[in-house]
């Protein structure tokens, strides 16, 4: 099975703890070690969001933000590089195909942001679809997929299925809120719908959760299933 895994900043290195890198890079080594040909792509969490907010107030640009944002992605890219040692390629990758090629060697290519204005959510997306992923896991700091944004609706319903189509409409009036947060951002949304990507949006507090959910499809998340989409085949298999 060809995986990708979009790791939250804030749920890889909250703390810049090397325990929950570490934990993460183990729980990427059991996915290769059962067969996965797995790709991660890494966020910036409040670390980078802390740059991002020091450089506005210094007046920075947007531009300058999202470089600032990207330049901190890929220093979490790095971590987790490092805790993956040889099993890794020894950079993040810049590109799609460079990516591409880290897995035909039997690498596990770390990607963090790679344009501005585009978040890593969306890096992830662009990543499954370059490489023909059977499954995209987002590791999140939410527990998935709601039909509002559970902070501030206490009556908040989490959908234990949606479509691509359907993940855009409960997505796109997160994105207009200010304050809000969605558990995938609205172009990320949008390129699975485009591309009809099939993925899960859980909880990542425990890499274990990315483990079971990539192996097997066990989770508490949100599956985004496509029209006409099924299950990878590994999970076929054991059943």
């Amino acid at each position: 099975m060809r995986l990708v895994v979009s790791i939250g900043g804030s749920v890889l290195a909250p703390e810049l703890d090397p325990d929950r890198v570490a934990a993460y890079a183990d729980a990427l080594d059991r996915l290769a070690a059962e067969g996965c040909e797995t790709g991660a792509v890494v966020g910036g969490g409040g670390v980078a969001r802390e740059y991002i907010t020091t450089a506005r107030e210094l007046g920075g640009n947007e531009v300058e933000l999202d470089e600032l944002g990207i330049g901190t992605t890929r220093l979490n890219a790095r971590l987790l590089i490092a805790a993956l040692g040889d099993a890794a390629a020894p950079a993040p990758a810049t590109a799609y195909d460079e990516a591409a090629t880290a897995l035909r060697r039997g690498e596990i290519p770390v990607m963090g942001g790679m344009t501005p204005g585009q978040t890593t959510d969306a890096v992830a997306v662009a990543l499954a679809e370059f490489v023909d992923a059977d499954l995209l896991v987002f590791a999140t700091s939410a527990d998935g997929v709601y039909d509002a944004d559970p902070d501030s609706h206490r009556d908040a319903t989490r959908f234990g299925e949606v479509s691509p189509a359907e993940l855009v409409d409960v997505v796109l009036p997160m994105s207009r809120d200010a304050g809000a947060s969605a558990p995938v951002d609205l172009l990320a949304a949008k390129l699975i719908d485009r591309a009809g990507i099939r993925a899960v949006v859980l909880d990542g507090t425990d890499p274990d959760a990315v483990v079971d959910a990539a192996l097997h499809g066990d989770h508490t998340g949100t599956n985004v299933v496509p029209e006409g989409g099924t299950d990878p085949a590994a999970w076929t298999e054991e059943r």
